[in-house]
């Protein structure tokens, strides 16, 4: 981590919305991989929220009104895009078949929409650092 000004930032942990558990674990656990951290409802019948994760990278999924816009993207940056992208074709989703793209800005991608309909750009660049 570099400090700038005397300021350390670390991880960003996006919040985005849902609106069916059952078809967001399918897609997040079963489809791309990643963990169930843990869950939280303030009682029962209330709002899920929890937390998924793949290596560093964090996740929060909300059911609460207010907490995100539907539709929102996020980029990913992944190490190892060709074999994420075989993976996914090696899970049952019908919902997704993605592809595997090299993008003019010096990336290789794989793009999925989630039920709740936030798109996930998982990239890799293509620049030697």
């Amino acid at each position: 981590m570099t400090k700038q000004n005397g300021i350390e930032m670390n991880r960003v942990v996006p919040i985005l919305r849902m609106f069916d558990v059952a078809l967001t674990k399918q897609f997040y656990i079963d489809f791309l991989g990643f963990s169930l951290d843990w869950e939280h409802r303030f009682e029962d019948g209330f709002p899920l929220y929890m937390q998924v994760s793949y290596g560093d990278c964090r996740l929060h999924l909300s059911e609460h009104f207010g907490d995100a816009s539907p539709g929102s993207a996020v980029r990913i940056e992944v190490e190892g895009i060709a074999a994420f992208h075989a993976k996914l074709h090696e899970r049952p989703y019908k919902y997704a078949r993605p592809g595997l793209e090299k993008k003019p800005w010096d990336s290789t991608e794989v793009s999925v929409q989630d039920p709740s309909g936030n798109r996930l750009h998982f990239f890799e660049s293509d620049k030697e650092e």
